[in-house]
């Protein structure tokens, strides 16, 4: 246990002052690292096979609500201090008074994401952690095997998009997707495009739920699928809407999606 005295508490600069990006370290993703926020995600984590590092984790919550984190981590350091004071040093107030700084684990490849899944999802472009995180926690929830994501879109493993996730992130199989959906040909898939278009189909057409493998592309909260993206597709489809409503968030969408296109 280190109790935490000042907000340049050596060894502290993990849940402090680095960056998301920083964290992440693109120059070096072996070296890269994220934080998890919660006892039950932490847990999630754990059990995923994710090293801790380090604990912050609000005095009270020593004996109480973390005190199972603590004994699973090991020998770690503990930082420890008052709720004010950690506020102070995070910048927010810790969800169930514990945060945990992780390693991240090497990615894996589009064919491993891709090799025993039936349905997978494409995010295309979205930037928004709660969406990012909410997309994974249905996914994980209603059938889908893994999550490839454009380079432009939210990384995963931001510490907003775990918690929104439930630890969901950690539950399936996901990487960065640098080329273009048609990429998943290869691998014995048909994309279907998430738009609002004159030639889409409804989601639960029956022929979209009889492919054997595949991959629906969900695009970015304002604008969309790009229109190549959506041109390129097998399919386009779309969620019937009533009282003149247009369409849904992305978060939401995703989850009609996954359920109605689930593989039988």
């Amino acid at each position: 246990m280190i109790e935490i005295t000042s907000l340049s508490q050596p060894g502290v600069d993990i849940f402090s002052t680095l960056t998301e990006a920083q964290l992440r370290n693109r120059l070096e993703p072996e070296k890269g690292l994220f934080v998890a926020e919660s006892p039950k995600v932490i847990s999630v984590a754990l059990n995923a096979g994710y090293e801790p590092l380090a604990l912050l984790c609000e005095r009270k919550h020593i004996t109480g609500d973390a005190a199972d984190i603590i004994a699973r981590c090991g020998d770690i350091p503990v930082y420890t201090g008052d709720r004010d004071l950690l506020a102070q040093l995070t910048g927010y107030t810790l969800t169930r008074g514990v945060l945990c700084a992780m390693r991240r684990r090497p990615l894996p490849s589009v064919e491993e994401v891709c090799r025993d899944a039936r349905r997978v999802v494409i995010i295309d472009g979205v930037v928004d952690t709660t969406n990012i995180g909410a997309i994974f926690r249905s996914a994980a929830a209603l059938g889908i095997d893994g999550v490839l994501i454009t380079t432009n879109s939210c990384d995963p493993l931001n510490r907003r998009a775990i918690r929104v996730s439930m630890g969901s992130v950690f539950l399936l199989p996901w990487t960065w997707l640098d080329g273009p959906a048609t990429t998943l040909h290869q691998f014995g898939f048909r994309t279907v495009a998430m738009a609002l278009t004159e030639n889409s189909v409804s989601v639960d057409d029956p022929v979209l739920v009889s492919e054997p493998r595949l991959a629906i592309i969900m695009g970015t909260e304002g604008d969309g699928l790009p229109q190549q993206t959506i041109t390129s597709a097998d399919y386009v489809a779309r969620i019937p809407m009533a009282h003149g409503v247009d369409s849904l968030n992305v978060a939401a969408a995703a989850a009609v999606a996954f359920w109605s296109l689930r593989a039988h």
